[in-house]
């Protein structure tokens, strides 16, 4: 068996646990990701073809536990442990090590499950893990500047405003300016406002 589809340890929240992705979970996931497709849309890069196919699934859940082997992501799907039901995923990603002992999190949370605090509660359970089993330091994130719940979810997380990204990602087949935060292991800054 190749190393990197041994299981890895999950993160264990109040009422969810965080684990990487399985070829099993597909039917749950391509069924949130395709009820979800109009809440997601606006806030995420456009959706290839077939990104609802077993085949891309398949590639997503290689790549997630190649990168957990390698160290250089963390991509976790979002279990609730009542009932086993998929809410969302978090992604703590593009790992740096050496000086930087930093990280970037991505995240989204299917329609039905928004707003319940799940995401919060997910943020700051890899954010800790981050800190406390990777060692790193820095904690990342981006999103658009419209976008008050992700905005809310990382203030919410103890996450910091630091400015805007000009033409930071395409979304929706756009560039668009983000708004960045970040959240610091030894973090003196206090509070930060928003623009």
């Amino acid at each position: 068996m190749l190393s990197f589809l041994k299981p890895k340890p999950a993160i264990e929240t109040e009422r969810m646990t965080l684990r990487l992705p399985a070829h099993t979970d597909h039917p749950a996931w391509a069924q949130l990701r395709q009820m979800s497709e109009a809440f997601l849309t606006p806030w995420e890069p456009s959706w290839g073809h077939d990104h609802l196919t077993r085949r891309a699934f398949t590639n997503r859940v290689f790549w997630a536990h190649r990168s957990a082997s390698q160290g250089t992501a963390l991509p976790l799907f979002l279990v609730r442990r009542e009932g086993g039901i998929l809410l969302g995923a978090i992604t703590l990603d593009n790992i740096r090590r050496g000086p930087a002992q930093a990280g970037t999190i991505g995240y989204w949370i299917g329609a039905p499950h928004a707003r319940q605090g799940y995401m919060t509660e997910a943020i700051l359970a890899v954010v800790h893990h981050a800190f406390t089993v990777l060692d790193l330091s820095r904690i990342e994130a981006a999103c658009l500047p419209e976008n008050a719940a992700s905005r809310g979810v990382l203030e919410r997380a103890g996450f910091k405003y630091e400015g805007v990204a000009q033409s930071y990602l395409q979304i929706n087949a756009r560039w668009r300016n983000h708004v960045l935060y970040a959240a610091l292991r030894a973090d003196r800054r206090g509070r930060t406002g928003g623009a």
